[in-house]
């Protein structure tokens, strides 16, 4: 793989246009590669993306909720926002707790992702969760949540439907496929 040294891209200003504590906007007047002007808007995300897939014998957890910003419901594994002083894994734990209930006596990382890196820097990561003990969700006030326990079968079937769209889900489910085809889940 071959790597370009230098950006091709030069910014000649930038203008925060939104600020909140999750997320920031910002306009950018820029020259593009093939040397025209140009705009450029940019999500900057102050969280960094965390989601864990609770396995135990072929079983999987799923949780859903309706995502504002699409106006619809999706079925996803649990997941959330990792403040930049949170430890990683400790989110993904408290995130799968809260969620789902479910407590995971091993975290294993499966991959890292950046979710769409052509208007933002949003960057996640995925862990597998086992060693699983079962308790009462807690979900934050923004969540209305449903817990759904399948077989990874019915996981893969419903991403390949079209059924769970959900990044971070989606490519964890194609993960979890190919490490049980390589005999590794």
């Amino acid at each position: 793989m071959t790597t370009p040294k230098t950006n091709p891209w030069q910014t000649l200003q930038t203008t925060q246009v939104y600020d909140t504590p999750w997320i920031s906007v910002s306009h950018h007047d820029v020259i593009t590669p093939a040397g025209d002007e140009g705009i450029y808007g940019v999500v900057h995300y102050k969280n960094r993306a965390v989601g864990v897939i609770p396995y135990q014998d072929g079983m999987i957890w799923l949780v859903g909720q309706t995502r504002y910003p699409l106006d619809r419901y999706s079925w996803e594994i649990p997941e959330g926002g990792c403040p930049l002083g949170e430890d990683l894994q400790d989110c993904a734990l408290r995130e799968l707790k809260e969620e789902t209930g479910i407590s995971a006596g091993t975290l294993i990382p499966l991959f890292e992702s950046h979710l769409s890196n052509s208007v933002s820097d949003e960057w996640g990561i995925v862990y597998l969760a086992t060693e699983l003990s079962f308790g009462q969700s807690n979900p934050e006030a923004t969540e209305d949540i449903t817990i759904r326990k399948v077989s990874l079968e019915t996981f893969f079937e419903e991403v390949e439907a079209g059924q769970i769209t959900d990044s971070l889900s989606v490519t964890a489910c194609y993960k979890l496929m190919l490490m049980k085809s390589q005999g590794t889940l």
